[in-house]
């Protein structure tokens, strides 16, 4: 069955009569089934559920309520996480919704997990949110290419391409790469002939844009590029990475992919002999509250999240409220760099011996 023709030959959104045609039952039947009430055979609700799906019927009790059609309501698809970086972004969204009048729904997304965006975009549209926030999505491997034929309402992609395709799609907050030049660039200032780089896990597209600025910074002044070291955000990863990289006499300069990593990396540099900044220079990412606290204190890049958040949902909001308008401009976050004691030049030409640098009879 084909979706019912609106006025104009255009396709209309299917209704629950519609729904109960295909269906071969009663409309009350239907309302039945999407109230859960009981008395519905387990036969009949299949049926009602499949010829939904097939019709693409979504109910949408808020935006009925409403003479508007709106519910005032935003819609935030997140990664179920207590990492800085996403839960900073997410605080900074509810303050943004906040204060453009609007309510928010959260729908937490677990990585690895089946259904995915997919699965939490409908969820959202399923409680008639105006508009739906994907904030900071990772890569799965799937295809989430499903859930773009009914996706009706605006549509905010933060710190991603978009994963799916829609009627009104919005970016921003893409410059992890541009401030993980700056942090690199920060490190070649200061003479080191290069730079490692200590990166977060390849499916999250966060990662993959500090190591995109990272090469970038080196390509741009002709260094040569280290093996990358993997790590997974957390500060024992880098541990890790710092007992590895202790180990090699021609590390001078680390940037790590976000601030506990780069703590976590700086501890195992201390255990091995290695002085930091003296032996070991050390950028982070982030600029976490103890960061400034940490021995040494760490230099890192501060993520503008607010700024990211509020410039994101005045445009969402923009193109709920004008829906035949053209988008506004994004603004672009500036750069900021917190130096502090964590960096320094590169020592003189050394080798190390029993686990710390020593002064090399050439030098």
């Amino acid at each position: 069955m084909t979706r019912p023709a609106g006025r104009g030959g255009r396709s209309a959104a299917p209704r629950s009569v519609d729904v109960a045609r295909l269906a071969g039952v009663s409309q009350k039947t239907v309302s039945r089934v999407f109230n859960d009430e009981p008395y519905v055979s387990a036969e009949v609700r299949r049926r009602v559920l499949e010829a939904a799906g097939e019709l693409g019927y979504r109910r949408n009790n808020a935006a009925r309520a409403l003479a508007s059609g709106r519910t005032r309501s935003i819609g935030v698809v997140t990664l179920g996480t207590a990492l800085y970086g996403p839960a900073s972004l997410l605080m900074g969204i509810e303050r943004a919704v906040r204060d453009m009048g609007y309510t928010l729904r959260v729908v937490n997304t677990v990585e690895g997990e089946p259904a995915g965006i997919a699965g939490a975009v409908d969820s959202l549209l399923d409680q008639g949110v105006d508009g739906i926030v994907i904030s900071e999505p990772i890569d799965e491997g799937g295809d989430e290419g499903e859930v773009s034929a009914r996706v009706d309402v605006p549509v905010l992609v933060l710190s991603a391409p978009p994963p799916f395709t829609a009627p009104r799609v919005l970016t921003a907050g893409g410059c992890a790469d541009v401030m993980a030049r700056a942090a690199t660039e920060h490190l070649l200032d200061l003479e080191h002939l290069t730079v490692h780089h200590l990166a977060g896990p390849q499916p999250w597209y966060a990662a993959r844009d500090r190591l995109d600025g990272w090469r970038a910074a080196l390509a741009g002044r002709g260094r040569p590029e280290p093996p990358v070291v993997a790590g997974d955000w957390s500060a024992a990863s880098g541990y890790a990475a710092g007992r590895e990289l202790a180990s090699d006499p021609d590390v001078t300069a680390v940037f790590a992919a976000n601030d506990d990593m780069a703590i976590g990396l700086i501890r195992a540099l201390t255990e091995a002999g290695l002085r930091v900044p003296e032996d070991v220079s050390v950028v982070g990412f982030d600029d976490t509250p103890v960061a400034a606290y940490v021995t040494p204190p760490l230099t890192t890049v501060r993520q503008p999240f607010d700024a990211v958040a509020q410039d994101g949902l005045k445009r969402l909001v923009h193109a709920i409220e004008n829906p035949q308008a053209d988008p506004l401009v994004a603004s672009d976050p500036s750069v900021d760099l917190v130096v502090r004691a964590s960096t320094a030049p590169p020592p003189p030409r050394t080798t190390r011996g029993h686990g710390r640098r020593t002064a090399s009879p050439s030098a």
